[in-house]
């Protein structure tokens, strides 16, 4: 809904049937609308898997109170899922980041 309606009909009078039009014009529009988004919203799953845990999901938190629970030393090993989790959503923040950078400047 994004893409221009004038966009599909450029492509259209260059003589590409439909599946080409949205293949060489429409999607690497598109992909550059919805990518900032998507990987967004990725980075927001990760940080919400730990309260999936509690709905009992498997995760870096619950193999931490399992490590937890049988160490009965509660700080390191949750220190430590906190740590992974933080590291996790820095790298991913840096190259969404760098991503965003990249699709700006091919705009120019």
């Amino acid at each position: 809904m994004s893409i221009d309606g004038g966009q599909f009909e450029a492509g259209r009078s260059l003589g590409f049937n439909y599946l080409q039009t949205m293949w060489h014009i429409i999607i690497p529009q598109m992909f550059k609308a919805v990518l900032p988004t998507l990987c967004n919203e990725f980075i927001a799953l990760l940080k919400e898997t730990s309260v999936a845990s509690y709905v009992g999901v498997v995760d870096l938190t619950k193999a931490g109170n399992i490590i937890a629970g049988r160490t009965f030393n509660y700080f390191i090993p949750l220190f430590t899922v906190a740590l992974v989790y933080l590291t996790l959503v820095v790298i991913l923040s840096w190259l969404v980041g760098r991503l965003e950078r990249r699709l700006r400047r091919s705009e120019r």
